[in-house]
């Protein structure tokens, strides 16, 4: 089966909550020095260059914010490879799941004023609305899918979105995934939130993207940050997204994350998210106005879902909040609660931040490269060196692996030669034709010049199939489905007459609903 690897890559779930481990457990939560602040902020410039040179990525910016104030903010690197413009501290970044984050505060900001509560069903709000276990749909809340404990499957969705459906369409076709009960596990859905979000936005009557300008970007004068993707791309200082071939970074083709904008959708710069991580870090508050409720904010920063239990004794567990990673440590005197989120575009964007209210500290840093681990060096490398005065190892070393083992090309054909003696296909005409199932909609197979091609999803996305054998053809995917050089098997399954009845594609089976059945 093909592992998909799609927009908004929840490793920091694992990772950041592991990162929090250290050897230094003599720690107490209330003894950081305003001045291990400032010293580790003086060390950030030689940590950026470090991992930008080791990482190879074109650019990043970074933020820091202490006691109320930006302390911190650089760019560094260039926009986009082969052109000068350089990333400054207001250059603008897809946030890609960064996004979680900031539409949490959107949402309590709501449940501050009354609107909704993280207990409301999504139903009261959107009737039309549906899981495949009625039980659960009349059930599920805005906090369950805000911490990913709808049942959904991981990254449910997420393949529609890739196929050219609208956010209300993948929202529609959700109820034809399999579910396991409210509340059982853990499961990383962008279009779970996405569906708790645009509950909210329907019972402030207002749209998601208007409800975030009005609810946070306007009160914190976030003038650079929008939930619109064109907004995005009207900006003159905008960073490029980058990917890598061949172990070289090169200009990537443009994310479209509106969709799923709640989970995804957002950019900005690291002065605007600076303004918010100063909000979040004092309750809701900036320059001295609520922006958001103290009591609603709270749940979003507290544990709703376990994912990673302590390592070994004495090491912080990992927890999902509503939109935020929790790390808490075993014991109050053997570390610091820590508050983060990670985001990345395999399409060419990895995001970071870390907040720590124990120093009245918070980091983010923005690449315009497809996850390495570089924004997650420089964010840990800097809360290190806040918490104990040094850094307890190199970061970039830690994460750099475990990024590059989620974006090796995938497929069960992933890197085979082409079978020397392969079986003979079935004449074109016995495969051509439209399939179809509940959850995809219509596939169709054409001939197009010498191939067959297999076209799918409002987008009409085409694939170029390539005989392997019998009946088996390949693709390889583009786009956000898979890292570059993986391999989808399209596997036709022939009649009594001959003629191909179904189709069965790899990428699109990991939730059984890879199947679909000619018309």
């Amino acid at each position: 089966m093909l592992t998909r690897l799609f927009m908004a890559i929840p490793i920091a779930t694992a990772l950041i909550a592991l990162s929090s481990c250290s050897d230094d457990s003599s720690a107490s939560a209330n003894s950081i020095d305003p001045a291990q602040v400032t010293g580790a902020v003086a060390q950030l410039d030689g940590v950026v260059t470090d991992v930008l040179a080791r990482s190879g990525i074109p650019g990043v910016a970074v933020a820091v914010v202490h006691q109320g104030k930006i302390v911190y903010a650089k760019g560094f690197g260039v926009r986009k490879l082969g052109e000068p413009d350089l990333i400054d501290a207001n250059t603008v970044f897809q946030l890609a799941s960064l996004s979680k984050s900031v539409g949490s505060t959107v949402v309590a900001a709501e449940v501050g004023k009354g609107i909704v509560s993280w207990d409301t069903p999504v139903v009261k709000y959107l009737p039309w609305f549906a899981l495949q276990n009625p039980v659960s749909t009349a059930r599920v809340t805005v906090g369950d899918f805000y911490a990913h404990r709808s049942g959904l499957p991981d990254h449910a969705g997420d393949d529609l979105e890739d196929l050219g459906y609208d956010r209300m369409q993948v929202l529609e076709r959700l109820r034809f995934l399999p579910v396991e009960p409210l509340g059982s596990h853990y499961a990383y859905t962008n279009f779970g939130l996405t569906a708790g979000a645009q509950a909210v936005a329907q019972a402030a009557g207002t749209d998601w993207e208007s409800l975030s300008d009005q609810a946070i970007y306007g009160p914190l004068g976030m003038s650079s940050t929008s939930s619109r993707y064109a907004d995005f791309m009207a900006r003159s200082n905008r960073a490029s997204p980058h990917i890598r071939v061949n172990g070289v970074f090169q200009p990537g083709p443009q994310r479209q994350p509106d969709p799923q904008s709640p989970a995804g959708g957002v950019s900005s710069n690291v002065v605007d998210m600076a303004n918010w991580m100063i909000m979040v870090l004092h309750d809701g508050q900036y320059q001295g106005r609520q922006i958001v409720s103290k009591t609603a904010l709270r749940p979003a920063l507290s544990p709703q879902m376990l994912t990673m239990p302590p390592a070994a004794e004495g090491d912080p567990t990992g927890y999902y909040g509503y939109g935020f990673n929790i790390s808490m440590p075993a014991a109050a005197s053997s570390g610091y609660v820590q508050y983060s989120h990670s985001g990345a575009f395999l399409m060419g964007a990895g995001t970071s931040f870390a907040l720590l209210p124990a120093a009245d500290t918070g980091i983010i840093a923005l690449t315009n490269a497809l996850p390495v681990g570089a924004a997650e060096a420089i964010t840990n490398t800097y809360m290190d060196l806040v918490k104990y005065g040094h850094s307890t190892r190199d970061w970039l070393e830690f994460f750099e692996p475990k990024f590059a083992a989620l974006t090796n090309p995938t497929g069960k054909y992933a890197g085979q030669p082409l079978p020397d003696n392969p079986e003979p296909a079935l004449p074109s005409n016995a495969y051509i034709g439209t399939y179809t199932n509940d959850y995809y909609g219509d596939a169709q197979i054409q001939q197009q010049g010498d191939h067959l091609a297999l076209v799918m999803g409002p987008a009409g996305n085409t694939f170029a199939l390539q005989h392997w054998s019998g009946n088996i053809f390949v693709f390889e995917p583009d786009s956000e489905m898979a890292a570059p050089g993986s391999r989808s098997a399209v596997t036709f399954t022939p009649g009594p007459g001959g003629t191909a009845q179904s189709v069965t594609i790899e990428i699109y089976d990991e939730n059984g609903l890879g199947t679909l059945v000619r018309r």
